[in-house]
């Protein structure tokens, strides 16, 4: 069986103030591009397809557009694609009928009752898919992944096709640079599982969650996509691809062979300098001579001791004046920066309003020394539900 395997598209994703739109439609076209060329027999997408879970509707038009290009390309093609902590689940759920009618299958949601023979797909002559949504720990069965690995062995039988697993979760000790709000047992607001619950007989896991694209196991059974393009300033450092995932198996139970295929971005990230951080003058005359003719998106990083020089983002945003790239932030980075047990990390204004107020309260309770844990982020979840819909409050989170 062949697949490709991509996760964390984050559609929708609005980067200081910028859309991304046209970033995304390239980066879609590039996956219709190779799905023309290798003919898998299956694209997973492992989650956070949206990067909110109220996407626009120019937004869901546009991953429409781009499930059918995938089917114009391939119409013997399975695409599964399952549900992230970004998307909501009951959107995945709405047109699950209707996307069957273009091999798509949209998988939202899980729960202890839900029938688990359902999380199930078959790839006719070639192999099974076992797709997980992301959900809290509360909902989620009990040993799901052991028990569906058991359950498509049943359906498997003698044949002894391969059997992959998509799901989308955090790893305990993966490498997960680039990502915010990261404790010793959460990462990205979502809770730490061992290798060890995914079990021990898919040929595959393609996960989804962490935006570094990577392998997990000594085997080379399990691996993150990654995201085909960064989404924030973090993600760009020497080493981090950006890429879909080939893998063929030939058969339960032997080794997959897995390849990287490049995703290019036309208006890649840039930090300057690229590593670490400099004064005012040396950044300002670095982002002076940046080649005027690039689209990217710019982000300086400069060492502070006290406060930013006066007037630094006016004159910064005057140098971005008549270049193709678009001019984010001047991120202040302290001298010796790192944070002591019980200390406040610092934000820009800027990068204030990038976060949720879940991640604000996240970051206020550890501060404080204790735990935010599961329990909590499902509280302030369902608080923001209710604020949202409330007519009477003008301006709710």
């Amino acid at each position: 069986m062949r697949i490709l395997h991509t996760s964390d598209w984050h559609l929708g994703h609005v980067l200081y103030g910028y859309p991304r739109e046209e970033e995304h439609r390239d980066m879609l076209r590039q996956v219709v591009r190779l799905v023309e060329e290798w003919k898998p027999d299956a694209l997973v997408i492992s989650g956070d397809v949206y990067d909110t879970m109220q996407p626009t509707v120019a937004v869901q038009t546009m991953l429409a557009d781009a499930l059918v290009a995938l089917h114009r390309a391939h119409p013997e093609m399975l695409v599964v694609c399952i549900a992230g902590n970004h998307d909501s689940g009951s959107r995945h759920n709405i047109y699950r009928t209707p996307w069957k009618a273009l091999n798509v299958e949209m998988v939202g949601s899980i729960t202890r009752e839900s029938r688990l023979e359902d999380y199930i797909f078959e790839v006719r002559g070639k192999g099974y898919i076992v797709a997980v949504p992301y959900a809290a720990d509360r909902f989620m069965p009990e040993d799901v992944f052991v028990r569906l690995q058991a359950l498509a062995d049943e359906r498997n039988g003698a044949k002894r096709l391969p059997v992959f697993l998509s799901a989308h979760l955090a790893v305990a000790r993966c490498d997960c640079r680039g990502h915010e709000l990261v404790t010793d047992d959460s990462i990205g607001g979502i809770g730490c599982q061992e290798l060890s619950v995914l079990g021990e007989g898919y040929d595959y896991v393609a996960l989804g969650h962490i935006h570094r694209c990577q392998r997990l196991d000594p085997d080379g059974r399990v691996y993150y996509s990654g995201t085909p393009m960064a989404v924030g300033f973090e993600e760009v450092y020497a080493g981090n691809r950006h890429c879909v995932l080939l893998v063929e198996c030939s058969g339960h139970g032997l080794l997959p062979t897995v390849t990287p295929l490049a995703i290019s971005n036309p208006a890649p990230l840039v930090n300057i300098p690229q590593e670490g951080a400099a004064s005012w003058e040396e950044v300002r005359d670095e982002f002076a001579a940046y080649p005027a003719d690039i689209p990217s998106y710019i982000r300086l990083n400069v060492e502070v001791e006290g406060m930013l020089p006066p007037g630094a983002n006016d004159e910064a945003a005057g140098i971005a004046r008549g270049k193709a790239c678009s001019f984010c932030l001047v991120n202040a980075v302290r001298k010796d920066n790192g944070l002591q047990k019980g200390m406040v990390r610092t934000f820009t204004a800027s990068e204030f309003k990038q976060l949720d107020t879940v991640d604000v309260a996240r970051m206020w309770i550890e501060s404080k020394g204790d735990t935010f844990d599961e329990s909590m982020k499902e509280i302030l979840e369902e608080v923001k539900k209710d604020v949202k819909s409330d007519p009477e409050i003008e301006n709710p989170l």
